[in-house]
């Protein structure tokens, strides 16, 4: 109960409760592969994959200098282990000589609130400059007023956070496995990202009923903005449907539990500050920005397809029901999360995404607010019985146009009048043959981070294998052999993350845990 004290954020107390009365479940992972109670059979020793999926960060805006960090006086302590490899990160030359003209700025825990960076589709393109990596001020930078900047103004898009600020990634780097070089799936905003982890699609979007869409929103019907769901009660603006399968029906097919888990989803909570409702609102803990709402529509893929949404926001039926077919349809609260793993019903599969304010993204969050969510996430989880079997995996939905320096490989091409990363109206001399015809799918896009945490993840193991967003929904289509979802889906050509995975050697037997402080990310 001392390790529980010490959650000084986040989760009810009871959930967390009954969930530190199941650690003292059986000692050893069953034989590898073997399961219990009819579960599906899993082509690894994986039967629970928990998918964090957290906004708005470059690799080098989170992990440009790892493993050295500053270690300033007063900040949080990060000393790599002996032996920590390097990453393709900021060199010397990158740091004091940068091709953008502006160097990239150190920036720590007193600087954690900032503006939000311009990271539309096009102008991610554009900042690349047919590859030479130099624009990224002039096209991706935004700068006051109305937000923290600190004085540089479009230059701010050139700062970067060490292990004294994002303490506990660089930690939970240090003892399990990362990448570096895994990629937003395509260019574009949250929306695109997250329909990616989804379904590997984009395309296939019909202009919203109540409120229809933006000629920004779509281009030959391939979202490329943040337009919300069409349907969704929540739901203000612009909007689309999407056509098309997705992750969830292929799990639906073969009876595998499994979860959209968001804060804010359920309208029938009433927040600290009294509000309720699609209005539950929090505040930063850098106290920089006004009060964001929980739910964020838009961060929300499987609302957009009429046969996973649940539009109305209905609760599940009880606690055992979470994760199978009721009227809730897989689409939950982030506190359904937490009771259901409490209660011994952790689903198979489960995406889990913050509220907005501990969601990461500049503008309205902060690291340190993402810390405080994941760190308390990851700990609970590590006190289950299913920890043993599991592996978390934290991901990103886009770059937020942060600067980063490593281009991306160019899989799939468009020619649009949005597109500008070869030329004018260029991505690519044409639609490449990979996929299929459809436009607006430039790809992949930029550099984000990617860690697994697992007992079975490799130890202070950076992966160069390439991969994407959907690697993810790979990784789930062939643990649990769902077959692919086709019709132009990128996971079709997505990389693997079995190279961040040692299932015959994997140090597993006590199922390696790494227990850290919320607020500081270091250690207990």
């Amino acid at each position: 109960m001392k390790a529980l004290r010490r959650f000084k954020r986040g989760f009810r107390a009871a959930a967390i409760a009954a969930a530190m009365g199941l650690v003292a479940g059986p000692a050893s992972l069953t034989p590898a592969f073997a399961k219990q109670g009819g579960a599906p059979e899993t082509s690894t020793p994986i039967e629970h994959l928990v998918v964090i999926f957290q906004e708005n960060v470059s690799f080098d805006h989170y992990f440009g200098t790892y493993p050295n960090a500053l270690n300033k006086p007063g900040e949080p302590p990060f000393t790599p282990s002996p032996g920590t490899p390097a990453v393709n990160g900021l060199t010397a030359a990158l740091l004091t000589s940068n091709p953008n003209l502006f160097n990239p700025v150190r920036f720590g825990p007193d600087r954690a609130a900032t503006c939000d960076q311009d990271h539309d589709y096009m102008p991610e393109q554009q900042a690349f400059d047919l590859f030479n990596m130099d624009q990224f001020p002039k096209w991706a930078g935004v700068g006051a007023p109305g937000c923290p900047d600190y004085t540089l103004g479009k230059n701010l898009v050139m700062a970067y956070y060490d292990g004294n600020t994002v303490t506990a990634l660089w930690n939970y780097a240090q003892n399990f496995a990362m990448s570096d070089n895994s990629y937003g799936t395509t260019y574009g905003p949250s929306t695109p990202g997250a329909l990616n982890l989804a379904s590997g699609q984009t395309n296939g979007a019909t202009s919203g009923v109540k409120y229809p869409a933006t000629p920004d929103d779509t281009v030959d019907g391939s979202v490329i903005s943040d337009p919300q769901p069409d349907g969704d009660v929540c739901t203000s603006r612009d909007s689309v449907s999407m056509k098309g399968k997705n992750v969830g029906d292929l799990l639906n097919a073969k009876h595998v539990t499994w979860g959209w888990f968001q804060g804010g989803f359920n309208l029938g909570t009433t927040n600290p500050n009294k509000s309720t409702g699609c209005a539950r609102t929090h505040t930063s803990i850098t106290g920089a920005f006004p009060p964001k709402v929980d739910y964020i529509p838009h961060h929300e893929p499987f609302q957009y397809y009429s046969q996973t949404a649940n539009p109305n926001h209905l609760r599940p039926l009880s606690v055992n029901t979470i994760g199978f077919n009721d009227q809730a349809n897989h689409q939950y609260d982030l506190d359904d999360f937490f009771t259901a793993a409490a209660n011994g019903n952790l689903p198979a599969v489960s995406f889990v995404k913050a509220a907005g304010y501990q969601d990461g993204h500049a503008g309205y969050s902060s690291p340190l607010d993402e810390q405080t969510f994941m760190v308390d996430t990851i700990n609970f989880l590590q006190k289950l019985h299913e920890w043993k079997s599991m592996a978390i995996v934290i991901s990103y939905d886009d770059s937020d146009g942060w600067y980063d320096h490593q281009p991306s490989p160019l899989v799939n091409g468009s020619t649009t009048s949005f597109d500008a990363l070869t030329g004018k109206n260029a991505c690519g001399s044409g639609p490449f043959a990979l996929l299929d015809s459809a436009q607006g799918r430039c790809g992949y896009g930029p550099r984000l981070p990617l860690i697994v945490i697992s007992p079975f993840a490799k130890k202070n193991f950076v992966d160069h294998t390439l991969t994407d967003q959907t690697s993810i929904l790979r990784f789930i289509e062939d643990n649990w052999n769902l077959g692919r979802i086709g019709n132009g889906s990128f996971d079709a050509i997505a990389g693997t993350l079995g190279n961040m995975f040692d299932f015959d050697h994997s140090d597993h037997s006590d199922g390696r845990v790494l227990i850290l402080d919320p607020t500081t990310g270091e250690p207990i």
